[in-house]
């Protein structure tokens, strides 16, 4: 019997549900309105990106020049007129936090003043007055200075802090808070020794001051933020976390820092029971874990997580660790085990059986191990071929010591052989007691367009409420068009796709 008109639409149908399928299922699987629906082909671009700049460097610098290898690094330092073309830095970011803008297209504001005298009412030319503006802004400073914060720094959106050219370095109360913003750079700047301070009215933007509690003493807090790049940041020595995320922060890079003198280095994820932190994603790219850390580099709940091509050279507990389902990816890193025999593993998985934890993506490709390190994968993570056939082949581990090479603030002090740092005391965090240790412009760009002027990120909002998700316009016509197919069929493909 031939087939009829109704059998040959099923078919089409059902060819085009297949095929349709796993798009429509990331769709509803987004739990942010700005993770990115497919975190492996970022990991595969950041991948290339680094190849293409370890060829270049190969073929072209064989004359000791100045490309690294580094794809961020290679993308501005070459030219010896950088000074004159700043803005140039927010288009040499990769991995989760590529599209972060920062300040670019708008105007220079250059910070002459140190002080930070009135955080109600900040002086101009202070870098609280900058970065509470509301139009974006390119933040450079006039000469070196040491910023003592009496509270919370609270940057706006579309910020770029930019300490090129100069020795910046942020310490005291509360230290630098992103909170519900979007769009910021924060760029070779020294952060140590931040305190918990709070219990006080604060400007958080030209027209509104609001009341801030105690604060943690993160060095950086980002909290419900998207489209954050840290990079070239020198990182030591505060109360809680170095850098900390939560909150369905999502779109974040850190890359190019140097991480010291600290506890607990990065917690990324607010607590096992939020579910939006299921769409964070993170890249950590040619960062150097140094002389006196212990724990968390970083720390992960759910989420996605590419770590790639990062120095480990100490740990006292382990290296990265999580809960909650997270998705790791270790890529081209070098992993140096302390001399403790119960440190060796770089992984740890907290608080959990291994009968939850088999599951779970945690992914080793190409990394170093040294002095004994060893990574424990699991779930897709154990199999060789999953992890060559969703991302590039990383032949960039060897190179690490390179790609490494500049670290945090340029020109910045190295403590790795224990001679030198850029402030002394005890190894601070939540957990750390009985942990102690010493340590002796242009206005170039593009502007952002009205599609991204989204809503008000910023405010003093302390709660953990989430923004729900529409799918895409098509994929709701799509839906549609299928639901009106099939109940004008009697129902019969409508079977079908409940199997699906």
């Amino acid at each position: 019997m031939p087939p009829t008109h109704t059998t040959n639409t099923y078919i089409l149908l059902f060819c085009l549900l297949t095929s349709l399928f796993s798009v429509i299922k990331a769709t509803f699987n987004l739990t942010l309105p700005h993770q990115h629906p497919n975190p492996e082909a970022v990991v595969q671009e950041v991948q290339r990106r680094l190849n293409v700049s370890i060829h270049r460097r190969q073929m072209l610098d064989t004359a000791g020049g100045c490309l690294t290898g580094n794809p961020i690094d290679d993308c501005w330092r070459c030219d010896p007129n950088w000074g004159n073309k700043r803005q140039r830095l927010a288009d040499c970011a990769i991995g989760f936090g590529k599209s972060a803008f920062g300040g670019k297209g708008g105007q220079i504001y250059v910070i002459t003043d140190s002080s930070d005298n009135d955080v109600v009412n900040p002086t101009p030319g202070t870098l609280r007055h900058a970065v509470l503006q509301t139009e974006p802004l390119w933040i450079v400073f006039k000469s070196s200075m040491v910023i003592k914060l009496k509270h919370e720094l609270i940057v706006n959106s579309y910020k770029t802090i930019d300490g090129r050219g100069a020795n910046v370095a942020v310490t005291g109360g509360g230290c630098i808070t992103l909170q519900y913003v979007s769009n910021v750079i924060i760029h070779n700047i020294h952060v140590y020794d931040c305190k918990p301070s709070g219990n006080v009215n604060i400007r958080s933007s030209p027209t509104h001051v609001g009341f801030r509690g105690k604060s943690d003493g993160d060095g950086i807090s980002i909290s419900g933020s998207r489209n954050i790049w840290i990079d070239h940041c020198s990182l030591s020595h505060c109360t809680d976390g170095l850098i900390d995320a939560v909150l369905g922060s999502t779109g974040i890079t850190i890359s190019n820092s140097y991480f010291t003198r600290h506890n607990e280095v990065m917690l990324m994820g607010h607590d096992d029971g939020y579910m939006p932190d299921k769409g964070m994603q993170v890249t950590f790219a040619f960062n150097h874990f140094g002389k006196g850390l212990i724990q968390r580099m970083p720390r992960c709940r759910h989420g996605y997580f590419h770590v790639v091509n990062n120095d480990f050279t100490e740990w006292k507990m382990y290296a990265i660790g999580g809960s909650a389902d997270p998705t790791i990816n270790s890529q081209g890193n070098r992993y140096i085990a302390p001399t403790n025999a119960d440190s060796k593993e770089v992984t740890k998985r907290v608080d959990t059986d291994e009968e939850n934890w088999s599951g779970w993506n945690w992914r080793t490709d190409g990394d170093i191990m040294v002095n004994g390190a060893f990574f424990v994968p699991s779930g897709d993570g154990l199999s060789a071929t999953y992890a060559k056939a969703s991302s590039y082949e990383p032949k960039s581990a060897a190179l690490v010591t390179q790609l490494t090479k500049y670290a945090g603030v340029f020109g910045g002090p190295r403590d790795d052989d224990g001679t030198a740092s850029f402030t002394a005391g005890t190894i601070t965090g939540d957990s750390a007691s009985g942990n102690t240790g010493y340590s002796a412009g242009g206005n170039t760009g593009a502007t952002r367009s009205s599609s991204e002027d989204d809503g008000d990120y910023f405010g003093m909002i302390f709660g953990g409420g989430t923004v729900a998700l529409s799918p895409p316009p098509t994929t709701i016509f799509f839906i549609v068009f299928v639901l009106y197919i099939t109940t004008t069929n009697n129902g019969g493909l409508f079977s079908l796709l409940l199997l699906l």
